[in-house]
């Protein structure tokens, strides 16, 4: 049996402690230890950006963090953007683009987006492309995820 380590990180503005084995992805802890089955797991190799949350302020790819790594880190995950009774705004936006269709990717977009809008809250449709770029979708092409996105922005400009 793998000796598990013992983990207290903050998870959407709460201070959280798990164990975890050593080899344990962040992916497989939020999903299995924790409950949060907001991030997927589409590639598990770093490839679709499906399981995107923030870590300390970055965008990562949960499948490639180890669960141990966060250890008194901040993780924002897609469960942590909305409040009880009011969507986040990229949220809102998604919805009324039309930019989601299965839901695998949208977890990812939308915190890829966060994370994007967090650090350029101006930015132009080629920047949206580009930050985008490690997210795929294969069923809503991407011209109305980054409509939603442009939307967002310009409402807060």
């Amino acid at each position: 049996m793998a000796r598990k380590s013992h983990v207290q990180t903050t998870i959407n503005g709460e201070t959280v402690e798990f164990l975890c084995e050593s080899r344990q992805s962040l992916l497989e802890v939020l999903r299995d230890e924790l409950h949060l089955t907001g991030a997927k797991e589409g590639c598990n190799n770093g490839n679709c950006g499906a399981c995107s949350v923030i870590l300390d302020g970055r965008l990562v790819n949960s499948c490639l963090v180890l669960g141990v790594e966060t250890e008194g880190k901040s993780v924002e995950t897609i469960e942590g953007l909305a409040e009880p009774d009011k969507l986040h705004p990229i949220q809102d936006a998604f919805l009324e683009n039309a930019a989601l269709q299965c839901g695998i990717c949208t977890p990812g977009f939308i915190m890829s987006a966060k994370a994007l809008l967090d650090s350029n809250p101006n930015p132009t449709e080629h920047e949206i492309r580009y930050w985008l770029a490690g997210n795929l979708c294969r069923c809503t092409g991407y011209d109305k995820i980054v409509k939603a996105v442009l939307d967002v922005a310009k409402a807060s400009a």
